[in-house]
């Protein structure tokens, strides 16, 4: 199980042309289907007077939420090399939609595939491609005196404080790396005192 994943920072955009039809093609960082079905609804409509609207995207760091869709191109040849693309960098959380306008000579089958595939990849060409890491959460609670050494661990280990709150009683909810999940807790629970319960975030 790896604790990291490789995505896009921004929106990109790239283009190609093969035989006076255009491609369009559009990369964007996403993190849910519903996120995925507005984008493709906005650029349905915002090239309503293009012949396909195509579109692949990857969800998850474990790259298991995947789709591919042709849009009325023969049936593999459009989606799935906009996914090839996707799976050849190793990205996750990205949606990319080509929008292809016909230009008079059909490109056969081949010609899709590899059309699809080389817009996909401008539009990865034009992203920035960034790492981000599978961050685990836990809930640390303690009286008021431990602050000092709960705050230490804390710091030392490099988490990251999501939320917390100071009373007799403190609550404070924790980020970090899961790879560094089992010290970060394992710390926190020699500190006599205090309670260590995962988030359900």
């Amino acid at each position: 199980m790896t604790d990291s994943f490789l995505t896009i920072s921004s929106p990109s955009e790239g283009i190609y042309t093969e035989k006076r039809s255009k491609f369009l093609a559009f990369a964007f960082p996403v993190s849910t289907v519903d996120e995925i079905k507005e984008l493709v609804e906005a650029h349905q409509k915002k090239y309503y007077d293009a012949r396909h609207v195509c579109y692949a995207y990857m969800l998850g760091h474990e790259r298991k939420d995947f789709r591919a869709n042709d849009n009325g191109e023969p049936s593999g040849t459009a989606g799935k090399p906009i996914l090839g693309q996707i799976n050849s960098n190793e990205l996750t959380d990205i949606l990319i939609i080509v929008v292809r306008y016909f230009g008079g000579v059909k490109l056969g089958t081949s010609g899709l595939i590899q059309a699809y595939k080389a817009a996909a990849a401008e539009a990865i060409a034009a992203a920035t491609i960034i790492e981000k890491t599978v961050d685990e959460h836990i809930t640390v609670a303690f009286e008021y005196p431990l602050m000092n050494q709960v705050m230490r661990v804390v710091k030392e280990e490099e988490s990251a404080i999501l939320a917390q709150q100071f009373d007799n009683d403190c609550q404070m909810t924790l980020a970090i790396r899961a790879s560094l999940m089992p010290r970060l807790r394992e710390r926190l629970s020699k500190i006599e005192g205090a309670t260590v319960k995962d988030s359900n975030d």
